[in-house]
């Protein structure tokens, strides 16, 4: 037991290094191409912080890592990406948000594009329930269709965000100093690019260990090996880099805070989901069932944080930290269903 656990946390450790490495390389890569905060927070930051929950389900399903918990490791880490961010992540930014009232300007206010957030929520929930629907077709044919189309709505979320104009992304050049050059004030982006690809090989071989550690904890716990994966890999692997948003929310940049969770959502609800459903049984079944609950609550979660943004035409603190009851609402279900069933 302890060796497994050792086996986690190393592992774990190894996917956060490489998360920060491509976070912060990211963040350079976007402000030496001069492009948009909408760009980099939705687009770039967001991906380069969902990548951990994109490589663990492959490396589960592909390479068979987790050996017979395989498939419900994968689905675990694929369903819960998507739910910690609409309940978890918006509870902590909303409590940052609260925390730093007094030295924001808008105080408990979050000062943000409107637009960027709303296609965003708008792309997630078109994507999300379309991949929810998906485990309700029986015919493969339609699957693969859906798949398909899934990708081809983030390709085209991609071009309308590289297309739009918006304020060019800046660094903090003394609080983010990129770590491969931490002396230099201008890195050069072969050595930015030279960063991002170490991360992404770190990320890689922390995935591998990661999923048959959480197969052998399943095991040894009694624990379905979903359920686990389910909780445990967002959490390890999404929320610490999360804290990016507590930081802008700090120094006032909200548009930045909020498009890494909401990008990221957008990406976590269409090519993740796409390889389930083309590489695993993407059907609701006893064994999966709590995967597929988290998905109807996080869809739940963020249409009543962003109706009543739409509604009363603002975003506070406060609106953000419903997130949380709806994170408790999920594990008290998952509790009692394991306890009782």
């Amino acid at each position: 037991m302890l060796l497994e656990i050792g086996l986690l946390v190393a592992s774990l450790f190894l996917i956060l290094l490489a998360a920060e490495l491509f976070t912060n390389s990211i963040e350079w890569a976007g402000h030496k191409l001069r492009l948009s905060e909408g760009v980099v927070g939705s687009v770039l930051a967001a991906v380069g912080t969902a990548l951990p929950e994109t490589i663990i389900p492959i490396v589960a399903v592909l390479f068979g890592s987790g050996g017979e918990h395989s498939e419900a490791i994968g689905i675990g880490a694929i369903l819960g990406a998507p739910f910690m961010l609409a309940t978890l992540a918006m509870f902590v930014t909303g409590a940052a948000v609260f925390a730093y009232r007094k030295r924001r300007a808008a105080g408990v206010t979050l000062n943000i594009s409107h637009e960027v957030l709303g296609r965003d929520l708008r792309y997630f929930f078109i994507a999300y329930a379309v991949a929810v629907v998906a485990a309700f077709v029986g015919m493969r044919a339609v699957q693969i269709f859906i798949a398909i189309a899934l990708v081809g709505l983030y390709v085209f979320y991609l071009y309308q965000h590289a297309t739009e104009g918006g304020a060019v992304t800046t660094v903090d050049h003394e609080a983010m100093p990129l770590h491969f050059h931490r002396r230099s004030a201008d890195p050069m982006l072969s050595l930015i690019s030279l960063q991002i690809v170490a991360a992404l090989a770190i990320m890689v071989g922390g995935a591998y260990y990661f999923v048959q550690s959480i197969s052998a904890l399943a095991g040894s716990l009694g624990v379905p090996a979903l359920v686990l994966a389910l909780i445990v890999a967002p959490i390890a692997t999404e929320l610490p880099e999360k804290f990016n948003s507590v930081l802008w929310v700090r120094k006032g940049k909200d548009t930045l805070s909020l498009g890494n969770i909401t990008g990221a959502m957008v990406f976590q609800s269409c090519l993740p989901v796409t390889f389930g459903i083309l590489f695993t049984q993407w059907a609701i079944s006893s064994d999966n069932i709590d995967g597929f609950v988290s998905a109807f609550i996080a869809i739940g979660s963020g249409l009543m944080i962003f109706g009543t943004m739409a509604i009363r035409k603002r975003l506070t603190a406060s609106m953000l930290i419903i997130g949380g009851f709806w994170y408790v609402v999920f594990m008290s279900y998952v509790l009692l269903r394991n306890t009782l069933f």
